[in-house]
């Protein structure tokens, strides 16, 4: 009896050794270890992603602390480890949902070729995935622009958090729900498709706000004139939809025969050429009041307006003087 009584404490012992190296003993990974546990997975499954990522110990020893703790769903998602920590810690973690989150910058101005690479980038799915789902996912935005051949124009531009977790459907989705309550916000209900696409052209030629309704009123002007917009930001972008675009534009390329093409064309592109943020998009809806036709740079980050040909022309030159001057 002696005999038995002391085996059973060696085993008691040895189970409760196993426990604490197990449940109670920190694990450090070697290096930082994203793990992702997708919806659906089993309590075991979860236990052998760590394990396999070595941020637990041991499966089992998890599947058992689990077990004691039944009322403490654990959330999917992906999760950083990068800290000693251990069965306890990291259950805790799951429990709470801790999970990480990937973080887009999307600037105003991107055009969706931009906005999926950042997306790549962050590693939440392959450009070509997003750009697929960009160009044919359209009946998100049907109601609003029925002329619509993909989603340009309707990303909106704006720092966003997302998970592993989510699929690249619903990353397009937010960003299009992103800019729908912003039109709201805006009061844009009517004429979207051509606020959107003036809006593009605008977000495009300066950064400076406080041009924005003046640059949108040269356009309305040009536009009620029937005068090409030549608007240089549209031949970059139909050298993008082809594939062709090199980083800067060259004479011939203003010869580039596409819709886009608003040296040869009079009138809007057929759609967005970018994605315009807020301010963009209030000065294609309220432009500015004037009698100018023309811009240029003044080589300081601003731009000089003329009435006349003859006065934009004059207003080259002096642009060009001093780009010599320095």
């Amino acid at each position: 009896m002696r005999k038995f009584f002391t085996l059973l404490l060696l085993v008691i012992i040895a189970i409760g050794g196993w426990l604490a190296w197990g449940i109670l003993l920190p694990l450090k990974p070697s290096e930082q270890k994203f793990v992702l546990l997708r919806p659906g997975y089993s309590t075991r499954r979860i236990g052998n992603e760590l394990k396999n990522a070595g941020v637990i110990r041991s499966s089992t020893a998890f599947l058992l602390w689990h077990y004691f703790h039944r009322a403490r769903s654990l959330k999917a998602g992906e999760y950083l480890f990068e800290r000693s920590a251990d069965v306890r810690e990291v259950h805790n973690r799951l429990a709470r949902g801790d999970i990480y989150v990937h973080t887009v910058v999307i600037p105003e101005g991107y055009t969706m070729f931009d906005i999926a690479q950042a997306v790549q980038d962050a590693g939440l799915g392959t450009r070509g995935e997003f750009l697929n789902l960009a160009k044919s996912d359209v009946t998100l935005i049907a109601d609003l622009d029925p002329q619509a051949t993909s989603l340009e124009g309707y990303l909106f531009p704006d720092t966003y958090q997302f998970t592993r977790a989510q699929n690249l459907s619903e990353v397009v989705r937010e960003m299009v729900k992103r800019f729908r309550r912003e039109a709201t916000a805006l009061g844009l209900n009517s004429d979207v498709h051509r606020i959107v696409t003036m809006a593009s052209i605008v977000e495009k030629e300066t950064a400076v706000p406080e041009e924005r309704p003046m640059v949108a009123g040269v356009y309305y002007n040009r536009l009620e004139k029937r005068i090409a917009l030549d608007a240089d930001p549209s031949i970059i972008y139909a050298k993008l939809l082809d594939g062709t675009y090199q980083g800067t534009l060259h004479h011939e390329d203003m010869q580039v025969n596409s819709p886009y093409n608003t040296y040869r064309r009079i009138g809007l592109p057929p759609g967005p050429i970018g994605n315009p943020g807020r301010s963009a998009l209030e000065a294609a809806m309220h432009p500015a009041s004037s009698e100018y036709y023309y811009f240029v740079s003044d080589g300081n980050g601003r731009h000089r307006f003329a009435r006349s040909l003859d006065e934009h022309n004059r207003n080259v030159g002096a642009l060009r003087r001093l780009m010599r001057g320095r």
